[in-house]
């Protein structure tokens, strides 16, 4: 039963079938055949090489297409030990400490109160760098002395007859000193976790 829609197929001679051994012999004889190339296609030694340099890391000094020779093969260039990426510090200008934001002032809040209270205290160092920031800005408040610097301070420091004592010591102390009223000092890690220790204290 034919349809419409298919093409008649005419009768193929049995002449026209070659065997299989003699398809691959052929096959095989074309492949063995050197194939010319084209000087359209081909790049000579002069003219400049391609794919140096190249991000993939290989690099090769000279390539000719369709069936010409390699002059060299492609030689593996380890750029990944040279290659680096630099971020910038976009939302990492505040060190939690490994702590939520309340743990973390209170903390705060409480060795700044001990800072001005003895002078000098001993606490890792990490938390020496970031407290040094708050004890400068109670003793900048100080120097201040209007009462909304007082009522500052006040919220920060947690003895209200320390604040009093601040307030009225600091300006003479460090009347002439504009910043930097604290330093932190390396000190030896603390035993145990190996911890780095420092200490900070009021110049």
């Amino acid at each position: 039963m034919t349809s419409a829609f298919l093409p008649a197929v005419a009768a193929v001679p049995s002449s026209s079938f070659v065997p299989c051994s003699q398809q691959s012999a052929k096959v095989s004889s074309v492949l063995e055949k050197p194939i010319k190339s084209s000087s359209k296609f081909s790049v000579s030694a002069s003219a400049p090489s391609l794919l140096r340099n190249s991000f993939s890391g290989l690099s090769l000094q000279e390539k000719s297409f369709f069936g010409t020779s390699v002059a060299q093969q492609p030689e593996v260039v380890d750029d990944a030990a040279d290659f680096s990426i630099e971020c910038m510090r976009h939302g990492n200008k505040l060190k939690k400490l490994n702590k939520p934001a309340d743990q973390r002032k209170a903390l705060l809040r409480a060795l700044t109160t001990e800072v001005l209270r003895h002078g000098a205290i001993k606490c890792p160092l990490v938390r020496a760098k970031v407290l040094r920031a708050h004890v400068d800005h109670i003793i900048t408040l100080a120097k201040d002395g209007s009462l909304h610097a007082r009522r500052q301070a006040m919220g920060w420091v947690y003895d209200k007859r320390l604040v009093s004592a601040v307030f009225e010591k600091a300006p003479k102390r460090y009347a002439e000193r504009n910043g930097g009223y604290t330093r932190v000092l390396r000190t030896l890690p603390r035993r145990g976790d190996n911890a780095p220790m420092g200490i900070i204290e009021l110049v």
